[in-house]
């Protein structure tokens, strides 16, 4: 019997502690923290609605943020209609340290580049029956003097719909993210 509890209560903790949705590749612990407005995405999966997410979402990490940043949000399109593709939303780069971290210890990050790929919000269409589109956000350290390579960009630029995200890390020369949230959004 206690053996069970020990394993139940692992199985809860690594199921509690994953920060990207199940299947997704790569997997992330770290949470990143998610802000649209004063909503946060406290919970992987929460519902949001397009008026929600209608702005792009203040962005943070626990504890101290001395680097440089790279945020990625893709949506994986109607993953419980048979028909899954996963579309690249926003590729922003050089977020740093907006101040200290918070008495909650988040730091919060923030960029004034528009680019690789601007701020596209989400805007599912209405479905019937309605489904949840998910939106998973990434952050990695962005490399020193990091300039998106030909491969890489050719990706960002005409390859938006069955974006590949592994794909992408090793064409961006990027490591593993460090921090990763996701929502929901019906249409």
């Amino acid at each position: 019997m206690k053996t069970t509890n020990v394993v139940t209560a692992l199985l809860l903790a690594g199921v509690s502690s994953a920060q990207t949705p199940v299947g997704f590749t790569p997997a992330v612990t770290d949470k990143l923290e998610v802000t649209f407005g004063s909503k946060n995405v406290a919970t992987g999966g929460q519902p949001l609605t397009k008026a929600d997410t209608a702005r792009q979402p203040t962005i943070g990490i626990s504890g101290p943020a001395d680097g440089t940043y790279i945020w990625i949000s893709t949506n994986f399109l109607n993953p419980s209609a048979g028909q899954p593709a996963t579309y690249l939303h926003t590729v922003l780069r050089d977020f740093k340290a907006s101040g200290a971290a918070s008495a909650a210890g988040v730091t919060t990050l923030t960029t004034t580049a528009n680019g690789p790929v601007a701020w596209f919000a989400p805007q599912p269409a209405a479905e019937n029956p309605p489904h949840p589109h998910r939106y998973t956000n990434l952050l990695w350290a962005q490399p020193a003097n990091w300039q998106v390579p030909s491969a890489a960009n050719t990706m960002l630029q005409n390859q938006k719909l069955g974006f590949d995200v592994p794909k992408f890390i090793t064409a961006a020369g990027l490591g593993n993210p460090i921090a990763a949230n996701y929502f929901n959004v019906t249409g």
